[in-house]
């Protein structure tokens, strides 16, 4: 069955969340774990929690994909913008242990002028310094678009995160569409050149989950604007050959595309009606 769920606002919990997805068709999605703008967090109800889980069992709803505040910048030239990154997502960590065994989600991040050697080293860093052995979620590093600093903006940078990373079982990967085709991944014409190159430069085993968004731009645009399913230069059919290829179907697939609760219901429809396994 084709995993596929949207990002849900976590503002009324988790089993809100729940039921708002089972509403729309989606056995998955995703939710910011705090103000996606800000640093705040909510007190975990533990009783929601209680009550998310057993309704997320009846209903086969998993995995989560949590997603970390924009406002995070681990590789920022400001120590002060860095220890708050890493101070917010160490917090995340902790409180997704009431959710055990899911995933995290996070932008690496702009190295604001320092460079993309010292930016991925600082982001490397604060994953060595807030991984522990005993977390259930899988942290994942996004795939980006390449907008001004931005690190992660090719499979290579990632892979050189990753490689310094002493827990490096503990993180994946989240290969959103638009960015990777905004960065200038070809994936309407040479999906399968993508995938081969990703598996190459970090190892397909390495790809957990998918943001599954069409673009507003063209190839290589560096803009990452993100449009509707089949209304974007992606376009509806190389959509459907991503959840369709061997190497990802599996995959949970998580729509971000500007959309209401209708909207995403229906490109929910139409997704697994054409989904092959």
């Amino acid at each position: 069955m084709l995993k596929i769920g949207c990002h849900l606002s976590s503002s009324q919990g988790y089993l809100a969340m729940g039921k708002d997805a089972v509403n729309i068709d989606a056995n998955t999605f995703a939710f910011f774990t705090r103000n996606p703008r800000g640093g705040s967090a909510k007190a975990i109800n533990e009783l929601d929690v209680a009550r998310f889980l057993e309704f997320a069992n009846k209903y086969t709803i998993s995995p989560l994909v949590a997603h970390s505040p924009y406002t995070l910048n681990p590789c920022s030239a400001k120590p002060d913008l860095r220890e708050f990154a890493r101070n917010t997502m160490a917090d995340d960590l902790c409180r997704l242990e009431y959710t055990p065994g899911n995933f995290y989600n996070f932008h690496p991040g702009s190295h604001t002028g320092q460079g993309e050697e010292t930016g991925i080293l600082q982001c490397a860093e604060m994953l060595n310094s807030i991984i522990t052995d005993e977390q259930t979620t899988t942290i994942l590093i996004e795939t980006m678009a390449g907008k001004g600093s931005e690190i992660g903006k090719n499979f290579t940078q990632i892979a050189k995160i990753i490689s310094m990373v002493e827990k490096r079982e503990k993180v994946g990967v989240c290969l959103d569409t638009c960015h990777i085709w905004d960065g200038g991944y070809d994936i309407v014409n040479d999906l399968d050149g993508v995938l081969t190159e990703f598996d190459k430069t970090i190892g397909i085993s390495k790809l957990r989950a998918v943001h599954l968004n069409d673009s507003l731009n063209e190839c290589g645009a560096h803009k990452d604007r993100h449009a509707k399913i089949g209304e974007g230069k992606i376009g509806k059919e190389a959509l459907i050959r991503v959840i369709n290829h061997e190497s990802l179907y599996s995959l949970p697939f998580i729509l971000e595309t500007p959309n209401d609760e209708d909207g995403y219901r229906k490109e929910i429809a139409m997704l697994r009606e054409a989904y092959k396994y």
